[in-house]
């Protein structure tokens, strides 16, 4: 009976870690909002892999993350950061932009 209780915790504390290594493992890219406009506007990202975009708006009013290809949409209020996950991506090109200043405001991942 003693090995039963030994190997349970043993067992939790597995399963409680995996997800940790995961994100670990996970690439984070950052991505700036300056003047209305994002910094770098083209950022290459492997493909397929998840990834994290962080995104800080650098601006004092607030920016909208924006993305069709990426199906992604997220308020980024200003002086914040906001965590943007996304893929895995197949290679290609993918758009996204700020809604509040779309004719400043562009970007683009390219995966590889």
């Amino acid at each position: 009976m003693a090995v039963k209780k030994t190997v349970l915790p043993v067992i939790l504390l597995a399963a409680l870690a995996a997800p940790l290594a995961a994100r670990a493992e996970t690439p984070e890219f950052g991505i700036a909002i300056e003047n209305h406009r994002f910094v770098p506007s083209e950022l290459t990202v492997p493909a397929g892999k998840k990834l994290k975009l962080v995104i800080e708006n650098r601006d004092a009013t607030p920016e909208e993350f924006e993305s069709h290809d990426l199906r992604r949409e997220k308020v980024i209020a200003g002086k914040s950061k906001v965590e943007v996950w996304v893929g895995p991506l197949e290679a290609g090109s993918y758009g996204f932009y700020g809604e509040y200043h779309e004719q400043t405001a562009e970007g683009r991942l390219i995966a590889k």
